[in-house]
């Protein structure tokens, strides 16, 4: 069977997700970009009767996703060979492919992994380092940053520096920030690694700045001397609107199954390939059995996208995912994220009980709001929340002190805010 056969047969194909971006009839006739929020909304499933604040811990998938993967895991169950072999090439590039449109990036700048978590590991604690160098991170990152830095430090005797970049959440300043960063930086820093919106705080990096703080301190220095710059971006992809090399960043990591509400399990790393060129690739690659060219002329990228057989299905649907929120808009829904967001913290901050970490400035501030209620534990707010309906989460438990997490989504409107802002007033 020729390739555009069984793409008919199956109907299957990245552009489906465009056509399939729909919760009813009358919504699937329209563009993407003209869907209202409501339209939006309705493309995903929850239960009954809950208002879903925490999608940005795992994701639910809309309708186009939802879609992408059962026609995938059709395919494969009726004839796995055959859908392998014929799919494999269009689905591998068609996933870079969008996800670099979304990103204003190069797709061959762009490795496939399974996680942020993933991306992190295989990439902070694969850096070629010698002893004398050393990496810097924030005191506020995920324990996974801290945890694959450890791990590169300890097998190459390089140097792991920890900083505070802010001192109080809800008062820091990009100022305060950006002078922090500069002040940290040493000659010997060969990897500094952040966050752009911290999960346990809500605060959002400039990172931006902070990019061409790292760029003048850069000025003069070979590529085996500089400083590499790698952000832990996923609280902020796919939440707000800016073009991924524009960070200034070497390497950006991020899962997609949560802001970009995309398959579970799935992730990006999108590098400069002069960066790229210092990391030590882990776990064998399959993009030569799909990529077209001589194998040593492939993109450096090509050997840091975990080979293997693993869930097509979800792998093959991140296309769909990135399709659906660029024809949805970008600047579009950093705009609706940001209104509901505000929308929240403005109806809580009437609230005497209710104590930010998160700054109220959307300049400081993404999807994440993190907060204190008065005579509660986080935990059991957030039980007596999910009582009324309203899935609220508590930050990890590794990270101190902690605090109760709501954060509105495209799964949301200003309804879901009002209720949910009801349910905490009632605690």
């Amino acid at each position: 069977m020729k390739r555009r056969d069984f793409l008919v047969g199956t109907g299957v194909g990245g552009a489906a997700g465009v056509a399939l971006a729909s919760g009813g009839a009358a919504a699937a006739a329209k563009p993407a970009a003209d869907l209202s929020w409501s339209e939006i909304k309705a493309q995903f499933n929850p239960a009954p009767g809950i208002t879903q604040m925490s999608a940005f811990y795992l994701a639910s998938h809309p309708k186009p996703v939802r879609d992408a993967i059962a026609k995938h895991r059709l395919g494969l169950d009726h004839d796995s060979h055959s859908y392998l072999k014929a799919m494999y090439s269009t689905c591998e590039y068609g996933l870079r492919k969008a996800a670099a449109e979304y990103m204003g990036a190069d797709a061959d700048h762009i490795a496939q992994v399974g996680s942020t978590t993933a991306g992190l590991g295989l990439t902070l604690g694969s850096i070629a380092l010698e002893p004398g160098m050393e990496v810097l991170t924030d005191t506020r990152d995920h324990i996974v940053t801290q945890t694959s830095t450890t791990y590169g430090t300890q097998r190459t005797g390089a140097d792991l520096r920890r900083e505070a970049l802010y001192a109080d959440p809800f008062r820091v300043t990009k100022d305060e920030v950006i002078a922090n960063v500069r002040k940290n930086l040493r000659d010997n820093t060969r990897v500094f690694a952040m966050t752009w919106v911290h999960s346990g705080t809500g605060v959002k990096m400039p990172v931006a700045e902070i990019g061409e703080v790292v760029a003048e301190h850069n000025k003069g220095k070979s590529d085996e001397s500089r400083t590499l710059f790698a952000l832990d971006g996923v609280h902020g992809f796919g939440n707000q609107d800016i073009d991924i090399p524009d960070i200034g960043a070497d390497f950006f990591i991020a899962g997609t199954h949560k802001w970009m509400y995309g398959p579970r399990g799935t992730g990006i790393v999108w590098a400069r390939p002069e960066a790229q060129a210092f990391v030590q690739s882990t776990i064998p690659s399959f993009d030569p059995a799909w990529r077209d060219g001589p194998i040593p002329e492939m993109p450096v990228a090509t050997w840091h996208s975990p080979g293997g057989f693993h869930a097509f299905e979800h792998t093959w649907a991140v296309e769909d995912a990135f399709r659906w929120s660029s024809a949805i808009g970008r600047k579009r829904i950093a705009e609706r994220i940001a209104t509901l967001a505000t929308m929240a913290k403005d109806g809580m901050s009437k609230l005497p009980k209710v104590t930010f970490a998160t700054p109220m400035s959307q300049d400081l501030s993404a999807g994440i709001i993190a907060f204190d209620v008065a005579g509660y534990d986080p935990y059991d707010a957030v039980d007596k929340l999910h009582e009324r309906g309203i899935i609220a989460s508590v930050v990890p438990s590794f990270y101190n002190p902690l605090y109760v997490r709501v954060a509105p989504s495209l799964m949301n409107d200003e309804a879901d805010v009002e209720r949910t802002v009801r349910a905490i007033a009632a605690l």
